[in-house]
């Protein structure tokens, strides 16, 4: 296998994806988001304070989004830490998980034009789940398996466990914006913060992707 993840000898497309190469792809897919979301930010419609105060909403949805994708990229990228080769399920993980994140924007774009109403808030809210849902998937496949690895299985627990449930968090926020639709974005916003930190629970552990 090539460090590159160019095509091997005997044809085999799947094996030739190395962690560095889907590591690089998918840091595009991210670049392409935020790309997206700046491109959505409006102009205030006359050149006074007042003008910009009320595109409140749109700085405040910017903002979190912003931090959850600084947040996904983090811990992709901490879990790719852990994958020594590219399975075919670790590849078809990363695109389910790189799928709702794509969708990002556009919930975004949603939930400031509303200025945080009840419907975009609980799409907001369960955009956030699936992309969470496509985490604990394409976790469970980078994460050394028990008994593959003596070094990680509280690695393996913490990261499992904390992504069970801030799913369940994320669920409850979208029953919450029907019916108050700030507080469903304010519990999202927060829970968001507890992944700041990967690591926790294991400390640091393994090399980076293609190394």
């Amino acid at each position: 296998m090539s460090d590159d993840g160019d095509l091997l000898p005997d044809g085999n497309l799947i094996r030739s994806v190395t962690p560095k190469r889907l590591a690089t792809f998918s840091d595009g897919i991210f670049a392409v988001i935020i790309t997206i979301m700046v491109l959505q930010l409006k102009l205030p419609a006359k050149p006074t304070f007042a003008a910009l105060f009320e595109q409140w909403p749109l700085a405040l949805s910017y903002a979190v989004s912003y931090l959850f994708i600084t947040i996904v990229w983090i811990n992709h990228h901490f879990l790719l830490r852990f994958a020594s080769t590219s399975t075919p399920r670790l590849i078809l993980f990363n695109f389910i998980h790189m799928f709702p994140a794509s969708l990002v924007p556009f919930a975004t774009a949603w939930i400031a034009d509303s200025r945080i109403a009840p419907v975009p808030a609980f799409v907001y809210a369960a955009v956030i789940l699936m992309v969470n849902m496509g985490y604990h998937a394409f976790a469970w496949e980078a994460l050394p398996h028990p008994g593959q690895d003596h070094a990680v299985p509280r690695i393996r627990r913490t990261v499992l466990t904390r992504s069970y449930v801030t799913m369940a968090i994320f669920a409850s926020a979208m029953l919450i914006a029907l019916e108050i639709p700030w507080l469903g974005f304010a519990v999202v916003t927060c829970v968001l913060l507890s992944y700041m930190r990967p690591e926790i629970g294991g400390g640091r552990y393994g090399a980076s992707p293609g190394t």
